[in-house]
């Protein structure tokens, strides 16, 4: 996907939870490009030039272990709210 395009399905996922200006996901963009998580390349199939991302075999390595971290982070707060 393009960053908007990115922008605006996580804005559909999410019913709104999470949206983004514009500008702000290039950077993080730029970074996991730069940590080998995502490629990009050009595109110009709709007319219009834009760069597209795609996840990495390392970036889904990655997204699988921080979905791990993220489920025991959520489990143990869960824990302590049902104990509190």
């Amino acid at each position: 996907m393009h960053g908007y395009a990115i922008i605006d399905y996580v804005r559909l996922t999410s019913s709104g939870q999470f949206d983004y200006a514009e500008g702000t996901i290039y950077p993080a963009l730029r970074q996991l490009e730069d940590d080998g998580l995502v490629r990009s390349r050009w595109d110009g199939t709709d007319g219009r030039r834009r760069r597209v991302y795609a996840i990495t075999a390392q970036g889904k390595k990655s997204l699988a272990g921080r979905c791990r971290e993220w489920e025991l982070f959520t489990k143990g707060v869960q824990a302590v709210l049902e104990h509190g």
